[in-house]
């Protein structure tokens, strides 16, 4: 979503980087398993109810939290879905929640248990509930694949690697999504100490770079307003003593109130962009190539990543991508619902998630991304074009093996076709960056070196 306005490796300029090299070669003597990757910890997963709610003597049970209908035992106690899914995600946030009532008495019920989240936290550890029993990532995808497994073995289907996809293929999936799973965190628990975007006043004075231009500059403002006036985003911010910070743009369409938001903007940015570049090093294909492949790659390809792995992350019944605590969401314009689907990051996000896309697809789609031979500077052209070839073959194996429906027919080309659409998008949000930087500049030097910024 924030990849046309990427952000700076590191706030500290003393601290800045040789560039993507330093951040992609490996010390003499240590493997790429080795090099300095960004470390994740591990998104905490729902536990599986080991009683079903409705079993027992006393028939239908009711959560013992909330009151709501319970749908089993989870973390030690009978309790509704809603419950369960906030006690993981408090427990995994591991913050100091406080009352706003200030009383750390507040019933909670179906109908109130969102207006306080300290004292429904509170009600959960009274009534037994443990931070114990929450499963890793790793427990929690072993038991999927087991129950997986099971299932098919009850419906007499082959598994997986026998039928449709060969063993080499099912490997290349398992390493993107270890790949996945390592550098992307969907909760966004280790997005911290980002900026948020200023609220201006009517006294506040204006930034040179924003005050009325004249002559050329005039000219160069004109096509960034054509470029920005349908793209209003409000911010939605949860804090962690359980209060909201919310963020909405002026409404004029001047354009200019996009600027208050490219602080915050490029800390997401830089924070999703590690990630990307820490997913192509765990990809072994990738490591084989060499380090001016490597560079090549990610800066045609890290744009149109960072929507991939935005569009896990995207409601489409809101319209808003949902990054943790923080949420995002584009403003209607005058015209409404139907002139921002206009917008075509907005309108590529919605028809993608039409889809509704398995994990193996998204990081399948990756893969074919982050491999594109004609990517400028590409040196091994062939090898590249043969990778990409290779997941693109798995890609419509695993869609003709999980997804038998004749309703899937034409999947594959639907990927193959939204991919294509990604690259055009990414040519149009690259020359918009350009653009703001040459009348407000802003680039770090992760964003110089990614998209081939120079200083003049």
């Amino acid at each position: 979503m924030w990849g046309s306005i990427p952000g700076s490796w590191d706030h500290d300029p003393s601290r800045s980087p040789r560039g993507l090299e330093a951040n992609l070669e490996v010390r003499p003597g240590e493997s790429w398993k080795h090099a300095d990757l960004v470390s994740y910890e591990a998104n905490a997963a729902p536990g599986k109810p080991a009683v079903s709610a409705d079993e027992g003597d006393g028939g239908p049970q009711i959560c013992r939290v909330c009151g709501d209908k319970a749908t089993g035992y989870h973390f030690n106690v009978m309790t509704c879905e809603g419950c369960k899914g906030f006690f993981r995600r408090a427990m995994k946030r591991n913050t100091r929640l406080r009352c706003p009532f200030r009383k750390g008495t507040c019933e909670i019920t179906r109908n109130t248990r969102r207006q306080c989240q300290a004292c429904r936290l509170r009600k959960c550890l009274e009534s037994g509930m443990k931070k114990e029993m929450i499963m890793s990532d790793a427990a929690v995808e072993q038991r999927r694949a087991l129950i997986r497994r099971k299932k098919r073995e009850r419906m007499g289907i082959q598994p997986l690697g026998t039928k449709g996809l060969t063993e080499e293929q099912w490997t290349m999936i398992r390493e993107l999504m270890d790949a996945q799973m390592k550098t992307f965190d969907t909760t966004f628990s280790n997005f911290k100490n980002f900026r948020l975007p200023e609220v201006p006043s009517s006294g506040r004075e204006v930034p040179e770079s924003l005050q009325t231009p004249v002559g050329q500059e005039a000219a160069k403002w004109s096509q960034i307003r054509a470029d920005l006036c349908s793209l209003k985003v409000s911010l939605r911010l949860c804090r962690e003593d359980g209060s909201v910070w919310n963020y909405r743009p002026h409404a004029d369409s001047s354009g200019r109130e996009i600027f208050s938001l490219l602080p915050h903007m490029a800390d997401m940015s830089t924070y999703m962009f590690k990630g990307i570049i820490n997913f192509a090093k765990f990809i072994s294909h990738f490591r084989d190539l060499p380090i001016e492949d490597q560079i090549s790659l990610l800066k045609g390809a890290t744009f149109e990543l960072c929507q991939l792995r935005f569009n896990t992350v995207f409601n489409a019944e809101t319209g808003t991508w949902e990054c943790g605590r923080l949420s995002y969401c584009l403003e209607d314009p005058a015209g409404g619902f139907q002139q921002l689907l206009l917008e075509p990051v907005l309108k590529f996000h919605y028809r993608l998630k039409k889809l509704q896309l398995h994990k193996e697809e998204y990081v399948l789609m990756q893969a074919i991304s982050l491999f594109s031979p004609d990517r400028p500077g590409v040196v091994q052209h062939s090898v590249v074009d043969q990778l990409q070839e290779r997941f693109a073959i798995a890609l419509k194996a695993y869609i003709e093996c999980s997804r038998p429906q004749p309703a899937h027919r034409f999947l594959f080309l639907k990927i193959m076709a939204m991919l294509t659409e990604l690259r055009s998008i990414n040519a149009q949000h690259t020359q918009r960056l350009l653009r703001i930087q040459d009348i407000h500049p802003f680039a770090s030097p992760l964003m110089r070196e990614l998209f081939g910024i120079t200083d003049g």
